[in-house]
């Protein structure tokens, strides 16, 4: 649930902005991004009444639910590529516009199908925001903030998860379910069409793009194949989706099992449930603090962060379901997710260190593209089906092991991660004196 600037870190930004009217971009970018996780976590919060209404299984719920994250992980790439093209903050109107009318469209599905394609493109309209949205963010600021921009805006999407559910929650207790999509749906409309009213291209474009231009003769770019050169850092990106499964899975199943085990109604699973995604927020934010500073002179120690949050999510959360339902298993739930999304930070480090710089953008893009397609796609459908078979309760108490396989994978890259980083440091020496002789020559 980690996301990451599209703009190298050599380009200038924010130069010639107004401070407010850059704090109203972020503002209002912000905005769109709850937006963006209301509409896609709304349906958590309503899949009893769902499966009640419209008598349909686990895994059919599961699928409505990571279709919408197989399509981020899949369109991401070339619908970044095209809002560079074409222009970032109509991109970004249109992305919000699409995904709220999709919405809409799911308050108004009369059957399974229906809500699938609706659901379908809420995915295609949310693919590419994260990777935009943050561009744009950036490049109204100046560089020293990018590290606080750009986890306010990973924290934003956990804002966004905790109100879909909770607002969803309660609008369908009172309302019924349909309200609780179409009250998200007019709310990304009213932003949507707001946006390109204040926020110009014209006055957050890049200020640098002449110099840049005039620079690319000189620029020495490496090769796409760097995104995959070596073992530490393919570990790294299936280490994260794989750890990603288990927090992507209990976000989306939590209030149906609240719901099941609890018999608690609607609105409080909701809210009870966004209190344990809170937690994973929280979490996110805090271990990714603490592997800064205990790994601040040894960065490969962020690599055995990574695997002790594997290992303790997995003891935490096969405790909780171990355990019958109860204020303990709450407890020991809210800590197993408070650590779960706890590798977020140290794989982004790990990917940072382990590709060339030119190709940081791209890189990042390849992570989110593994958590979704790893972890946050297949989590919830694959849980649906184990849970048709044997029941929630039981598939909950599978779900955890696969932060063993992540472990594992997160061990392999710790044996291999001194080495690469070693090689690619020399890389960037030889790169760093070709660019210093091709800007002579220029």
């Amino acid at each position: 649930m980690a996301y990451h600037p599209i703009a190298s870190d050599d380009d200038a930004s924010g130069v010639g902005v107004a401070r407010n009217y850059a704090w109203i971009v972020f503002a209002l970018t912000f905005g769109l991004l709850i937006s963006d996780y209301m509409s896609r976590q709304v349906l958590n919060a309503v899949f009893p009444m769902l499966k009640g209404e419209w008598a349909l299984s686990d895994s059919q719920l599961g699928m409505l639910s990571g279709i919408v994250a197989l399509m981020v992980g899949l369109l991401t790439f070339p619908l970044s590529l095209l809002a560079d093209r074409f222009g970032r903050v109509k991109s970004l109107a249109l992305m919000a516009l699409l995904w709220s009318l999709a919405t809409l469209g799911c308050a108004v599905a009369q059957d399974y199908q229906q809500m699938f394609i609706a659901r379908f493109m809420v995915g295609v309209g949310e693919a590419a925001y994260g990777s935009v949205g943050i561009a744009v963010v950036i490049s109204v600021f100046p560089k020293h903030m990018r590290a606080t921009l750009a986890s306010a805006f990973m924290a934003g999407g956990m804002f966004g998860s905790v109100l879909g559910m909770a607002l969803g929650g309660a609008i369908a207790a009172k309302l019924g379910w349909r309200w609780s999509f179409a009250g998200m749906a007019l709310f990304g409309l009213l932003l949507a069409l707001l946006y390109p009213l204040i926020v110009k291209e014209a006055r957050i474009a890049p200020q640098r793009a002449a110099q840049l231009a005039n620079k690319a003769a000189a620029t020495v770019k490496r090769p796409l194949s760097t995104l995959c050169s070596s073992r530490s850092v393919i570990a790294a990106y299936i280490g994260s989706g794989l750890q990603l499964f288990v927090g992507g899975t209990v976000i989306v199943w939590m209030p149906s099992y609240l719901n099941r085990y609890y018999h608690m109604a609607t609105d409080k699973a909701g809210g009870v449930a966004a209190i344990i995604v809170l937690c994973s927020g929280a979490g996110m934010i805090l271990c990714g603090m603490l592997s800064d500073r205990l790994c601040h002179h040894s960065p490969e120690r962020k690599v055995a962060l990574a695997i002790a949050f594997c290992l303790g999510s997995c003891l935490l959360l096969s405790a909780a379901f171990a355990c019958p339902p109860g204020p303990l298993q709450l407890v020991l739930i809210g800590l197993g997710m408070l650590i779960a999304a706890g590798t977020t930070g140290p794989a982004g480090a790990m990917v940072a260190n382990l590709t060339h710089y030119s190709v940081h953008g791209t890189a990042f893009a390849t992570l989110t593209l593994a958590n979704n397609l790893l972890g946050l796609a297949p989590g919830p459908f694959i849980t649906g089906k184990v849970s048709d078979m044997i029941g929630l309760h039981a598939a909950f108490q599978l779900v955890p092991l696969v932060s063993i396989g992540a472990a594992a994978v997160f061990f392999y890259a710790k044996c291999h991660y001194p080495k690469d980083i070693a090689r690619l440091a020399g890389e960037r020496d030889n790169d760093s004196v070709r660019e210093a002789v091709l800007e002579e020559k220029v």
